[in-house]
């Protein structure tokens, strides 16, 4: 078996499994989960810029786990407009909805180069069989991830475009922190402003208003793609943002 490292922002200290590093953030795993998950990424396929992972309305072959780079998943409007649902990065799986249905609802492209474990839905089964702690956490995720992209969708629908920007950045650093990809108090993201209008419902023009205000009012600083944070608690005000990285795991089934 290739062993892989997980490296985030340094080499992962638990070994070659991302989905194991993002685990262990909620709970300590016991030595035989650990092994799973490093069995469950046993192998690595790269992805260029732009590649198509997973295409809407079609049948995924695979799940994945994103080992390193950005990714997004997104639909296509009655309009011919874009939505992006969720932007993807170490440590999260790609086509959890091949657990529900047999096409995609969703497009996943690949922001930057990525690096992926591909594995079939019958090995995360078998997962879920030998440690059902592990699946209880994965669904605990599942439903978390589903209460943020609620929150951002209430936010498009009910909140001027500043708000929609700023709970957008909230979301990226709480999501980064947790997982160790802060530098300081600044996160770098290779998105286009295109690719934030096409999460938060408006164009890349407003956008970049939007961010230029931030700074003005001395919220944020700018440095290319990376963003400073100055002013959290003032941005995550104005943003009404909840952070919804925070899980509940008291209930969770005990290891094996």
């Amino acid at each position: 078996m290739k062993h892989l490292l997980c490296v985030p922002g340094g080499e992962n200290a638990l070994g070659g499994s991302c989905l194991a590093e993002r685990f262990s953030h909620y709970v300590r795993l016991s030595p035989a989960e650990q092994a799973a998950l490093d069995r469950l990424e046993d192998r690595a396929r790269d992805f260029r810029r732009g590649a198509v992972v997973i295409r809407e309305n079609e049948r995924p072959r695979e799940m994945y786990v994103v080992r390193s780079g950005w990714l997004h998943s997104s639909t296509m409007l009655g309009n011919g407009s874009r939505q992006i649902m969720r932007f993807l990065f170490h440590g999260d799986v790609l086509g959890m909805s091949l657990l529900a249905f047999s096409d995609s609802p969703e497009t996943v492209t690949a922001v930057t180069d990525v690096s992926l474990c591909p594995f079939p839905r019958e090995r995360f089964a078998g997962l879920i069989t030998e440690h059902p702690r592990l699946g209880a956490l994965m669904l605990g995720i599942a439903v978390s991830e589903r209460a943020s992209l609620a929150d951002r969708l209430a936010s498009i629908g009910r909140t001027p475009a500043r708000a929609r920007v700023g709970s957008l950045i909230c979301e990226l650093f709480a999501r980064m922190r947790r997982l160790k990809m802060i530098d300081g108090d600044a996160i770098t993201l290779p998105l286009t402003q295109e690719d934030i209008g096409d999460a938060t419902g408006l164009t890349s023009v407003h956008v970049n208003r939007m961010l230029r205000g931030l700074v003005e009012d001395g919220i944020i600083e700018r440095n290319g793609s990376r963003i400073r944070m100055l002013d959290e608690p003032r941005l995550t005000e104005q943003a009404n943002f909840i952070d919804r990285s925070e899980l509940e795991t008291g209930w969770l089934p005990p290891p094996r």
